[in-house]
């Protein structure tokens, strides 16, 4: 650490290098963190979880008693141990809650002030965050949505996306192609008129939503060979219902988890999957399944829901890192805090836990975490041991 400094220092280094190698570290030593508590308000099961961008303080949680959470992450009391408070809640007194299980919630991209949810009860809403009152309801028949700027896609359960303009509240344009129901939709965070959708079809569509015809591509996970596939596996990007999507954060790769328990990492351009071999990945989930992909780290890491754990897999490697157990039944969502390198998950035992790195020692080289964790660091990237090989004063 100190040639990373004496480097920035005399500006012999960029200073994106120290950070990626520092939120790298952190990320690796990752553990519950048992002086950090969320408040316990669910009554049943947490689905889905979202941190907005702006500040990076506040949590939304929707789980399956139809309630909606705001919590504030920051650490108000200044002590060692504190509690996460949920300061707003849309509970079952509220005449705006909904009436069965929320599936998605998401701040919007450019402010705190406003907030979308979709429920299996069919609607969708969008709340205005200082009264928790609905400013616009659509009934959608959807229970998986994903919002940029003011255009909202919204997954139903026929073969269709449709997109919605929140300003006027509008169906603006639909999205055929599908043969099934749609378990999950993300833009792309590169371009932001492009959309991924995925379905029970087994398929995976990528969508220029500028174009009136159909989608850009299909994923094939043979990328082409026919003589791999089937008639019916021509195509498809799992041998199971796609029950979740997740870009990295630059928008080159598109991650896709099956209920044929594997994932798969996609270029986003092409279309090619990559074969990256993750093992098998069990995924017994329904509904769609929300994981999500470290920010600011080299290499990257992919946190993904695994019965009661949270999997922590290298991106390009595949090699399982380690497993986050703390929960007492199964994990449904996770969502990672790029600001602090930590991680929130959610589970049917209705916890949110927090997930949070261990501060480095003083006194304590580098390489005895190098030895912790297995030397996976080096296995994951050479850049990595040369990023943190031992330091010298």
């Amino acid at each position: 650490m100190l040639s990373f400094l004496y480097a920035r220092q005399s500006g012999l280094d960029d200073p994106v290098r120290l950070r990626r190698a520092e939120s790298t570290r952190r990320v690796l030593s990752l553990e519950l963190n048992h002086n950090r508590d969320v408040d316990r308000i669910h009554g049943n099961g947490i689905n889905t979880l979202d941190i907005e961008v702006i500040d990076g303080r506040y949590m939304l949680s929707g789980g399956s008693d139809g309630i909606i959470v705001i919590y504030d992450l920051e650490n108000n009391s200044k002590k060692p141990q504190y509690t996460c408070k949920a300061i707003c809640t849309v509970g079952r007194s509220s005449r705006h809650v909904h009436k069965f299980s929320v599936e998605t919630v998401q701040w919007y991209p450019h402010d705190t002030g406003m907030f979308v949810s979709s429920s299996s009860d069919k609607t969708m809403k969008v709340w205005d965050t200082e009264t928790l009152k609905v400013v616009s309801e659509l009934l959608c028949y959807s229970s998986h949505s994903a919002l940029l700027c003011s255009v909202l896609a919204v997954g139903t359960k026929d073969p269709k996306v449709q997109l919605c303009d929140l300003k006027s509240g509008s169906r603006i344009h639909i999205l055929q192609g599908h043969r099934g129901e749609i378990l999950s939709v993300r833009w792309s965070p590169r371009y932001d008129h492009i959309l991924a959708t995925a379905s029970t079809d087994i398929r995976v569509r990528i969508w220029d939503v500028r174009r009136a015809s159909g989608s850009l591509f299909t994923l094939d996970q043979h990328n082409g060979d026919k003589s791999k596939a089937s008639s019916e596996a021509v195509n498809t990007a799992h041998n199971g219902r796609v029950n979740g999507l997740c870009f990295t954060a630059d928008g080159l790769h598109l991650l896709t988890t099956g209920t044929d328990d594997r994932m798969r990492l996609w270029n986003s351009g092409t279309g090619e999957n990559t074969l990256v071999n993750y093992g098998k990945v069990v995924n017994e989930s329904c509904k769609g399944l929300k994981f999500t992909v470290s920010r600011g780290c080299s290499p990257e890491f992919v946190f993904v829901p695994c019965g009661s754990s949270v999997a922590v897999y290298g991106l390009h490697s595949g090699e399982l890192i380690t497993m986050l157990r703390g929960h007492y039944n199964n994990v449904d969502c996770c969502e990672f805090h790029p600001d602090y390198q930590e991680l929130y998950s959610g589970g049917k035992d209705c916890n949110i836990l927090a997930w949070v790195p261990v501060l480095r020692q003083p006194g304590i080289e580098d390489d005895e975490t190098n030895s912790k964790r297995g030397g996976t660091q080096a296995a994951i990237n050479p850049a990595f041991e040369d990023a943190w090989s031992s330091d010298v004063d």
